[in-house]
């Protein structure tokens, strides 16, 4: 009976030392459980600023992108008009050219004598 008594003890001690064991195992494993549970909140908050950094962005692009095509639109419809008084000019500066030299030969002295 003496040898069964210690065999069991060997077992119940194999047995103590297999439970310490797993148990050591479940609490290293419940330590990187809570890391990539704290590391998944970190980055569901980073999501959540960046998600929110994102929508101030686009809505900021856009206002800028509808500004810069007003501004387009100005210096489009700006230039047509200085386009147009410059061919203004033009023309006026030729008739003004033609008169000047009609009204200069219309009193110039004549050499019929």
């Amino acid at each position: 009976m003496t040898q069964q008594g210690a065999a069991l003890q060997t077992y119940n001690n194999e047995l103590v030392k297999c439970i310490e064991e797993l148990c050591f195992k479940r609490d290293e494993l419940n330590k990187q459980i809570q890391q990539e549970e704290s590391e998944k909140a970190r980055l569901q908050h980073d999501i959540r600023v960046l998600t929110e950094k994102l929508s101030r962005v686009n809505e900021s692009l856009a206002h800028r992108l509808t500004a810069r095509a007003e501004f387009d639109r100005t210096i489009a419809e700006t230039e047509a008009a200085y386009m147009k008084i410059l061919e203004s000019s033009q023309t006026l500066l030729s008739v003004l050219k033609k008169e000047t030299g009609n009204l200069t030969k219309a009193f110039e002295p004549r050499k019929d004598h």
